[in-house]
C-alpha cells in the first residue's frame, strides 16, 4: 500500500507556516502552496508545506494555451502583465483579454490566481505572432481588437543610467512595437514613464564624458519615442499620446505616465477625458482622496513592513501630510544624513501621507530611505492592502509572493481607473462618438507633453524638418482662419451698409 500524505487544513499550515490563513489560502489560489479545494475548504500536505518553507514557493505556472471557450466579442492582449491593472481597466471598459506575456514567477502567480483560464507566455523574444495567436486560441483570420502593454521602463528612468535602446531592457519596447506591427491590432497601448519623452537612442554615461566630449546625434533627447513614432506611423497606425496624471481619472494617487493610443485606421484617437480635476474647475468633481480609497478597509487587518526604529523617532513627531522640512531644524541633519547636502527638494524622506489628498505615487517599496512612505496616523508604512486600494485593484484580487514581493507587484502597476480610460476612448472611437477633453485640461504638472507639441518641439531641438503632416495640419487650420476673418469681414461690411442705408 502506497505512503498516503498527510493531509493539512489552512488552520493548520498557516501554523506551521507562521501566516494567517488569509494568507493560506492566497498562496493556494496563486499556486505558490500546493493543494486543492474540496468544496468550500482549502487543504494542503505537510510534504507541500516544506517545500514552501524549503524553497519559498512551488514552482511557477508554465506557459499555457487558453482555455476552450467562446471567442469574445472585443479581443484584447496583454503583454508585460505584471499585476495586471491595466488589463482590469480595460476589462471594466468591456474588454477581454484572452492572453497574458509576463516573465516575472511571482507575477506569474498572481495571474495564474485571478484569470487561470487565460493563455500564458513568458519570454516575449522567444513566441512569434502565429504561436501567440496559438496561444491566446486565435484562428489564424480572427482579429484582434487590441493590444496592450508597458515594457520595462528602467532603461528610461531619469534616475537611472537611460542607456536608452542599446539596453536589453530598452529593446523591449522595440519588440512590442515591431508586435503591434506584425500582429496588426485594430488599436495598441504603449504605457511608459515620464522619462520616455526625453529618451535618446543613445545615452553615453557622465563618467564616460571627456572634456571634449560632443553628443552624438542620437543622443539628443527625445530620439527614441521620435523612432518609435516612425515605425508606427510608417505602418499606417495613427498615434495620439500625452503625459497623464491618474488622479485627473479617479485615481486616489497622483501618478504620471505616458499612455501612447495607436489606432490602425490611421486616424488619431482624442486625448483621455478627465472625469476629476485638483480643484473643481472644469465643472468636475474633486482629486479622490486617500481617505476615499481606504474608506472600510480595516487597518488591523493588513500586512505592512516595518520601518526601523531610527527613522520612527522622527515619523513620532510629523503629522498627517508632513515631511522632513516639518521636523525641528536642529533634527534636519540627524533626519537626513548626508542626503541634506544633495540638491532638489528631497521631498521623498519621511513622508506622512495626508487623508485629504490624492496619494504620493506608489513606490515599490514603502520603506526605502529616500522614497518611504508612511501612514498619516499610524507609525507604520502604508499596508500591502492600503497599497491595492490606492491602486483601485478589487480587494479580493490575490497577490502572491512574500510582502516585498506584493508591494513590488502593486507598486509597478497602472492604476485601474487609468486603464479604464483608456479603454473608454477606444470604445467611444469604435463607436463613432469619440469625445474630446475639455481645452486647455492640464493633464500632469509639466506643459508640451502633448505628441503635437512635443514633436514640434523635439524637431526643433534635433535640427529635423517641421513633421510633412503638421505642418499640412497648419497650413488647414490657417486657412479656416482666413476664411473666418474673411466672412466676418464682410458679415460686417454688409451690416454697416445696411445701417448707412437704414439711416
Amino acid at each position: 500500500m502506497g505512503h498516503i500524505p498527510e493531509v493539512l487544513t489552512t488552520k493548520e499550515a498557516a501554523e506551521k507556516i507562521g501566516v494567517s490563513e488569509q494568507r493560506v489560502r492566497a498562496l493556494l489560489r496563486c499556486g505558490a502552496l500546493e493543494g486543492r479545494q474540496a468544496g468550500k475548504q482549502w487543504l494542503t500536505t505537510e510534504a507541500a508545506v516544506q517545500i514552501y518553507l524549503r524553497d519559498g514557493a512551488a514552482n511557477p505556472p508554465e506557459d499555457r494555451r487558453r482555455a476552450p471557450g467562446k471567442i469574445p466579442k472585443l479581443k484584447a492582449l496583454s503583454f508585460f502583465s505584471g499585476a495586471m491593472g491595466l488589463d482590469l481597466g480595460l476589462e471594466k471598459a468591456g474588454m477581454h483579454f484572452l492572453l497574458a506575456c509576463e516573465i516575472d514567477k511571482t507575477c506569474r502567480r498572481t495571474i495564474t490566481a485571478n484569470r487561470p483560464d487565460i493563455g500564458m507566455i513568458g519570454d516575449i523574444w522567444k513566441y512569434d505572432a502565429r504561436q501567440i495567436r496559438e496561444y491566446a486560441g486565435l484562428r489564424p483570420d480572427d482579429e484582434i481588437d487590441v493590444m496592450v502593454g508597458g515594457p520595462p521602463c528602467q532603461a528610461f528612468s531619469t534616475a537611472g543610467a537611460r542607456r536608452g535602446f542599446h539596453d536589453e531592457r530598452g529593446n523591449a519596447i522595440l519588440r512590442y512595437v515591431n508586435l503591434i506591427l506584425e500582429m496588426r491590432p485594430r488599436f495598441a497601448v504603449i504605457e511608459n514613464v515620464r522619462g520616455l519623452l526625453s529618451a535618446p537612442m543613445v545615452h553615453t554615461p557622465h563618467a564616460e564624458r571627456g572634456p571634449d566630449w560632443v553628443p552624438d546625434p542620437e543622443e539628443r533627447p527625445g530620439g527614441a519615442l521620435m523612432h518609435i513614432l516612425g515605425l508606427l506611423r510608417a505602418g499606417g497606425y495613427g498615434v495620439s499620446f500625452n503625459l497623464y496624471n491618474a488622479a485627473n481619472f479617479g485615481v486616489p494617487q497622483s501618478r504620471e505616465r505616458v499612455i501612447m493610443l495607436c489606432s490602425r485606421d490611421g486616424q488619431k484617437l482624442p486625448h483621455l477625458v478627465p472625469t476629476h480635476s485638483q480643484n473643481e474647475s472644469f465643472d468636475l468633481p474633486k482629486w479622490r482622496t486617500l481617505r476615499d480609497a481606504l474608506e472600510g478597509l480595516d487597518p488591523a487587518a493588513g500586512d505592512h513592513e516595518e520601518f526601523p526604529e531610527a527613522r520612527l523617532r522622527f515619523y513620532r513627531l510629523l503629522g498627517p501630510g508632513q515631511y522632513w522640512k516639518h521636523l525641528p531644524k536642529k533634527l534636519h541633519r540627524a533626519a537626513l544624513g548626508g542626503s541634506l547636502d544633495a540638491g532638489g527638494g528631497k521631498t521623498g524622506f519621511l513622508r506622512r501621507l495626508d487623508w485629504n489628498k490624492p496619494s504620493c505615487t506608489l513606490v515599490t517599496s514603502p520603506t526605502m530611505p529616500a522614497t518611504d512612505i508612511c501612514h498619516p496616523e499610524e507609525n507604520r508604512p502604508l499596508s500591502v492592502q492600503e497599497y491595492a486600494r490606492i491602486q483601485q485593484f478589487p480587494d479580493d484580487w490575490v497577490f502572491c509572493g512574500s510582502i516585498a514581493d506584493r508591494y513590488k507587484q502593486i507598486g509597478n502597476a497602472v492604476p485601474v481607473g487609468l486603464g479604464e480610460a483608456v479603454g473608454r476612448a477606444i470604445l467611444a472611437h469604435i463607436a463613432g462618438k469619440g469625445k474630446r477633453p475639455p481645452a486647455e485640461y492640464p493633464f500632469s504638472r509639466y506643459k508640451g507633453t502633448d505628441e503635437i507639441s512635443w514633436e514640434a518641439r523635439t524637431r526643433a531641438v534635433m535640427g529635423l524638418d517641421p513633421d510633412p503632416g503638421t505642418s499640412k495640419r497648419k497650413s488647414k487650420r490657417k486657412a479656416r482662419q482666413a476664411a473666418t476673418a474673411k466672412a466676418k469681414t464682410r458679415q460686417i461690411s454688409l451690416g454697416f451698409a445696411a445701417d448707412m442705408e437704414a439711416a
